[in-house]
């Protein structure tokens, strides 16, 4: 049977809700990734989380996985053709995002990690 939604948006949010995936969707609109680095990028998220979710968002068609035959095994992601369709709108999202920090925080830099911290984070896993 035909799934059914009551708005369009649920069918949207069925691809690209949650907590991490419009996040992966913003690293990867920056460049292509290897899971590491997008695991470096996202100190909260587990390893069984980010894998769980690259592969909905790659059998949704939104996320290219590419494996090269080496070894050691490299495997990046990127976004295809049908993902970059997202990019307004995770641009909206985050440009709202600063606007509600900006909102409810005196000091944004307070709230949000800046490059030298998030490399520092990085550095240490």
């Amino acid at each position: 049977m035909q799934k059914k939604y009551n708005i369009p948006v649920e069918a949207a949010l069925e691809v690209i809700g949650g907590k991490w995936k419009v996040v992966i969707l913003c690293h990867l609109i920056e460049r292509t990734r290897r899971t590491n680095e997008l695991k470096r990028m996202m100190p909260g998220i587990t390893q069984k989380m980010l894998t769980q979710q690259l592969r909905e968002l790659e059998e949704d068609g939104i996320v290219a996985r590419t494996i090269y035959n080496q070894v050691p095994p490299k495997v990046e992601y990127s976004l295809t053709e049908y993902g970059w369709s997202l990019k307004e709108i995770l641009d909206l999202m985050c440009a709202w995002g600063e606007c509600h920090i900006e909102k409810n925080y005196e000091n944004k830099e307070e709230v949000l990690l800046d490059t030298s911290e998030l490399e520092k984070v990085m550095e240490a896993k």
